[in-house]
């Protein structure tokens, strides 16, 4: 029976697995929790404000508010759900647009790098 010695690597030699007499066990490293795309996370957020678009002025309505009262509040929260809907998605088009590109986003008004004139020294 071959013996693992403990500066062999991880399936080194032949039958030498991690359950191999004379080798601690290696855990293999952790794997990052996988996300949901931020499509998903924007879908459901509209949704969501969707859902409240139609629940909110049947609640107003149960209130004893006037039918026009509500239907305003319907459609007050309808524009701002597409006014969302339409920023949330441009935010998601120029994030993507910058992972592509590689390109690092706007630093600042005093984000400028380098040496000379241009961090302010002193003109002689």
């Amino acid at each position: 029976m071959p013996v693992a010695r403990e500066y062999d690597a991880p399936g080194g030699t032949p039958g030498g697995g991690a359950g191999a007499p004379g080798r601690p066990h290696i855990p293999s490293p952790a794997q990052a929790p996988v996300q949901a795309p931020a499509s998903d996370a924007v879908s459901e957020v509209i949704r969501w404000a969707g859902f409240s678009c139609a629940v909110v002025p049947v609640v107003l309505l149960l209130c004893g508010l006037p039918f026009g009262a509500a239907l305003g509040a319907a459609a007050g929260l309808a524009a701002v759900t597409a006014a969302s809907h339409a920023l949330l998605r441009h935010s998601e088009r120029t994030a993507a647009r910058l992972d592509a590109d590689g390109v690092s986003p706007h630093r600042g008004r005093h984000g400028r790098t380098g040496i000379g004139a241009h961090r302010g020294g002193r003109h002689v």
